[in-house]
Formats: C-alpha cells, structure tokens, sequence
C-alpha cells in the first residue's frame, strides 16, 4: 500500500567530522543541510558537538547563552552557533535539530550540552540540554569524563513539529530507555539522538540500542553522528541513521561527511502500534 502523502515527513541525518574551527564547521553543516533540504527533507538532524569538537577550554570560551525558548523563540540569542541555527532553518524552510552545542550555564567551568529544535520560521522551538552525562574508561585506553566539563540537564524537552510530536535526547542517552519511555507517552512520533559515539562502543553497541529505542516505543529514531578523527585523538563511529517503529533501518550514511534521507511514513506507524499494541500493555511506570 502506498503511503498517503500528506501524513509522511521526509526526514534527514547529517553526518559531520567536526574539529575545532567553529567558523569551518559550521559552513560545512550548513552545505550538507542544504544538500539535504534540496533532497526533499522538511526536517532535519544535525549531531552532537556540530559546531565544535577541542579543548575543553576553549569549548567554555565559545559557550553561548540562550534565554527562554518557546512562544515566538525570540530568545534574543546572538552568538555564531545559535544564530547559524536560526538561519538555517529559515533560510531552507525546515525543522533543524541542532544536535549539541555547549551552552552557558550558572558553573562557568560547565556549560550545557544542548540540542535545539529550530522551526521553518527561524525561531528556536525548543532545547534539551543532555540528562545522562558519560564518564567512562574504555579498554582502548580512552578515558572520557563528560560530567567535569559539563552541568547535566533536567527536563525531558518534546515538541511539535506539524502535526507529528518529536522527543530530544543527546547520544548517551540511548542507554536509559526510560526517558524514551517518558517522551512516548508524551506523545513523541518521531526522536532524535544526534551523538558522537566513539568506535568502540559504536561498533557493538550504536545499531543494537538505537533499534531497541525504535522498536519498544514503536517511534522513527533519527540518529545523526560523528564520524572519523578529532582533535586530542578522539575517533567517532560514525553510521547516523534512520530507524522506522519495527527497528528496520530506512537510511544509513556511508564513511565520511554526508547525510542519509527517508521518508516517515505515520500510517505506517500507526499500523504497527495497532498490530502490535504494547503501548497499551504498560504496567510499570
């Protein structure tokens, strides 16, 4: 059966090798967005650290403060990164869900990781600022502790887009699948986990937990990454990806920068919610 046209949402990932120069990076998002909007795609995903991948100072250095998002999204936000947000999104017409950028907090040591959603108006829609923070020693010898550079959020953030419900979460997230239990209920059709996984865990673990998100909240899961090599010797895995509500991947990105599109299809998804209810059969909250 073909898909009726005005419930589908062409949707894309970007995939980015994002270093330190802020100006660089954002310029080459900003192609493969367009690239993407020509494609077709009304929304949009870019990954975490789009904007900036370095030394942790000067990721503090360039933390830019947002203000209250929401009604008209005239936050009064004028630094590089939110602006090219805003821009962006306006310029091509779309929702832009600007993976992670670090935002100003009240510790000036540890500014936000937050995502954006910008809507086709330019406005900021919504931010999510990353709950689960990852400090962990890997058996290849790389030692990360996101939680000394970075103050964790507190909101679990949904928000619409059209007639669909989109939830925000940040890569590390994915392993704590109650809070995309919690953006389910709210209503989520659609969630992003826009990360910057390294190879390690990426190889074993990035298709496995990015389905099993899909497939349990019976959602389409957009997961742009990083790919390749970073400055201090950091190395992503890359695979961003779109996955439907039977876990089936719909796109993937191949080696390098690039983006990955389809089509989410909502009739589609609500037949398998009503083959297979299991959303109805939650006991445990």
């Amino acid at each position: 059966m073909m898909p009726s046209e005005d419930r589908v949402l062409v949707a894309a990932v970007v995939q980015l090798c994002s270093q330190s120069d802020v100006g660089d990076n954002l310029r080459r998002a900003g192609k493969l967005v367009e690239a993407a909007a020509l494609a077709g795609a009304k929304l949009v995903a870019l990954p975490e650290n789009f904007a900036f991948m370095g030394e942790e100072a000067q990721k503090r250095a360039l933390a830019e403060p947002l203000g209250p998002v929401g009604a008209g999204g005239t936050n009064g936000a004028r630094g590089p990164i939110v602006t090219f947000v805003r821009d962006t999104a306006k310029r091509y017409g779309i929702h832009l869900v600007a993976g992670g950028f670090p935002e100003k907090s009240s510790d000036a040591a540890r500014p936000f990781n937050t995502s954006l959603l910008a809507g086709p108006d330019g406005n900021i829609v919504a931010a999510y600022r990353k709950i689960h923070l990852f400090d962990v020693s890997l058996p290849d010898g790389t030692t990360l502790k996101e939680s000394a550079a970075n103050s964790p959020g507190d909101e679990r953030v949904t928000a619409s887009i059209g007639d669909a419900v989109l939830g925000m979460t940040i890569c590390y997230d994915v392993r704590f699948p109650e809070l995309y239990r919690t953006l389910t209920r709210r209503g989520a059709r659609i969630v992003t986990v826009p990360s910057a996984f390294t190879v390690p865990t990426g190889k074993d673990h990035w298709h496995v937990l990015l389905r099993a998100r899909a497939i349990e909240n019976q959602v389409f899961v957009l997961a742009p990454g990083q790919h390749g090599k970073h400055p201090l010797g950091r190395q992503t895995y890359g695979k961003s990806v779109i996955i439907d509500p039977w876990g089936d991947v719909l796109a993937q990105a191949g080696e390098g920068e690039g983006f990955a599109l389809a089509r989410l299809d909502f009739a589609y998804q609500d037949r398998v919610r009503a083959a297979l209810p299991c959303l109805d059969h939650v006991r445990l909250l």
